[in-house]
């Protein structure tokens, strides 16, 4: 038995005077009296089915008993449809199926929501997923996925990389996130971690002389979920030996643009632009910037070292923005808000109107120097920010992208890919003081800096790259770190000693005592970056079963609950959460 000669979206003119059998879901069903017409679906798209009772009573039978997401299978005789009756938007608009035998092979329960109605719970929509994986979006973004994927790899293949699979239960390091835990039956008190990525495995790799690594990688990261974050993610894993840091990047741009063409997009100009970390926090406030709008940060410090208004001559640094727009007094209240949300202490502005005058409750405090640097076009309004270097690009940095998407100054028809470049290698912990690493630990220092002031490594930069595209960080790499006493002092810098490091790490400095060569690599997002490819807002519209920003999964209703003796077994006991009366 042949359940379909076609699929729904393949039926053309072509076709007509043949005999067909297709099958599908009910998209819709419109009974006009004697004719029924009914509108059959699957992933290729729609096709239209008549049934006429003077051709097929028994048809027109089971017709009359269908409602939509029914499963059916018909059969008849494709003809052309009347000049009237031709739809342009479908590419199977000009032809119909006279049907002669229909039959149902599965029904639907009255659903929860309907396949082209806006606006549903996305929590609902994920409730019944399967419902939801029906809509024309959700099969376009799965199979843009799939092509980009398999595009990737093929220029992987053709690069020479082997596709090498890492273990997902491993030690547990730190990289940055909380690791899921594995209790383990056989060893009592013991846990595995599941792999926030293949990082130690990939440069074993290299060590052991794979000299081209890639894989799929599925990661996981305890952290709190967000338009580009799940507990559970892949990524496009590879590691290089024996490169340097345009080597790694000339391969990611080579992967991207294999995506794109896969999927018939006009790919990316290469080489993407290289921007510094420091220019990017100064210009942009942030490390990964949107840089399809205007409004750059601009630096003040040194032009208010002298100013009489003392919140800017005592502020270690003081940088502003322009914005199109005079805003009213209301207005600047809300910016003003946001800023005091994101830790700013206030806002101060100078509005400069249509005819020119500025105005401002500052503006008695600044200099004729001062008020001719700040100077705008009319219909303008200067937003600045004082404090230290970090909060002021931080605050700067979200009014920029909060001003950019409100009024509407963002080029949605621009793709931007750049690398941003010359990290620092370390970061001090805001609440411990501890120096710790800003990517990973095993990223190796710039040429030239090898070594440091172990309790003071201010100034030391990292071979430390990121891919941003649109202002989401698709992925990050670097140059890692293969000479073993080199690896130690970092692992001293950020505060462990010899036994911790041994302990923690052991297998990976025996494996880099034993003959390591130079070597670099890349992990980059797939969600990320096919959600981008896809022209959604979030990752949860590429994942096929997601979960909700609380951790839950709405579709099976995890996590849940286990059983005492479950957890006897497994040698672990749970502790309930105190209730919100008895704290």
């Amino acid at each position: 038995m042949s359940w379909r000669d076609l699929y729904c979206g393949e039926l053309r003119s072509d076709h007509i005077g043949t005999r067909v059998t297709v099958a599908g879901w009910v998209d819709t069903r419109r009974d006009h009296g004697g004719l029924v017409f009914i509108d059959l679906r699957d992933h290729t798209g729609k096709l239209q089915l008549v049934v006429n009772p003077e051709r097929a009573a028994e048809a027109k039978d089971a017709a009359h008993e269908l409602r939509n997401e029914f499963v059916i299978q018909a059969e008849g005789e494709v003809v052309a449809r009347a000049p009237e009756a031709v739809n342009p938007n479908l590419p199977t608009g000009g032809v119909e199926i006279q049907v002669d035998a229909l039959r149902i092979l599965s029904r639907s329960t009255p659903l929860p929501f309907q396949l082209d109605e806006e606006n549903v719970d996305e929590t609902l929509r994920l409730r019944y997923r399967w419902l939801d994986m029906r809509r024309d979006k959700m099969q376009h973004n799965f199979r843009v996925q799939h092509t980009a994927i398999a595009g990737i790899r093929r220029r992987m293949d053709d690069l020479g990389f082997v596709d090498v699979w890492t273990p997902s239960m491993t030690r547990g390091t730190p990289e940055g996130a909380r690791d899921f835990l594995v209790p383990v039956r056989l060893q009592p008190g013991k846990f595995f971690a599941l792999a926030q990525s293949p990082q130690l495995f990939k440069q074993i790799c290299m060590v052991g002389g794979i000299d081209r690594y890639y894989q799929i990688a599925t990661c996981w990261r305890d952290e709190d979920l967000r338009a580009d974050r799940q507990f559970e993610f892949r990524q496009l894993d590879l590691e290089m030996a024996f490169v340097e840091r345009e080597d790694v990047l000339e391969v990611m741009e080579q992967a991207v643009v294999a995506a794109f063409e896969a999927v018939g997009r006009e790919p990316p100009l290469r080489p993407f632009e290289r921007i510094g970390f420091d220019e990017a926090v100064a210009k942009y406030g942030n490390d990964r910037p949107d840089r399809r709008f205007g409004l750059e940060i601009q630096d003040a410090t040194a032009l208010t070292r002298d100013s009489e208004f003392g919140v800017f001559k005592n502020a270690p640094t003081v940088r502003y923005i322009v914005v199109p727009k005079a805003f009213s007094r209301a207005e600047l209240g809300r910016l003003e808000d946001l800023a005091k949300e994101w830790g700013a202490k206030g806002l101060a502005y100078i509005v400069v109107d249509e005819s020119g005058e500025a105005r401002s409750p500052i503006a008695k405090f600044l200099s004729e120097q001062e008020l001719a640097a700040f100077s705008a076009d009319p219909g303008s309004t200067i937003l600045f920010g004082a404090g230290d270097e970090a909060a002021v690009a931080r605050v700067l940095g979200l009014l920029r992208l909060h001003l950019g998407r409100e009024l509407g100054l963002i080029d949605t028809e621009r793709d931007d890919f750049h690398w941003v470049l010359d990290f620092p290698l370390f970061e001090q912990d805001e609440e411990t003081r501890q120096w710790t690493f800003l990517h990973h630990p095993f990223t190796a220092p710039m040429p030239g800096q090898e070594t440091w002031d172990e309790s003071n490594p201010v100034g030391v930069r990292g071979q430390h790259y990121d891919l941003i595209w649109n202002g989401w960080e698709l992925g990050s790499g670097s140059i890692r770190i293969h000479d073993v006493g080199l690896q130690e002092r970092v692992f001293r810098t950020m505060g462990l000693s010899d036994e911790e490091a041994q302990s923690k790490f052991g297998f990976l400095l025996e494996a880099l005592a034993m003959g390591a060569p130079p070597h670099g690599g890349f992990a980059m997002g797939i969600e990320r970056f096919v959600a981008q490819l896809a022209g959604e807002p979030d990752i949860r519209q590429v994942v096929a079963f997601p979960k909700v920003s609380s951790g839950a999964d709405p579709l099976t209703g995890a996590p849940t609950p286990m059983p005492n003796e479950v957890l006897r077994e497994l040698g672990i006991t749970a502790i309930a959460p105190e209730s919100s009366s008895s704290r």
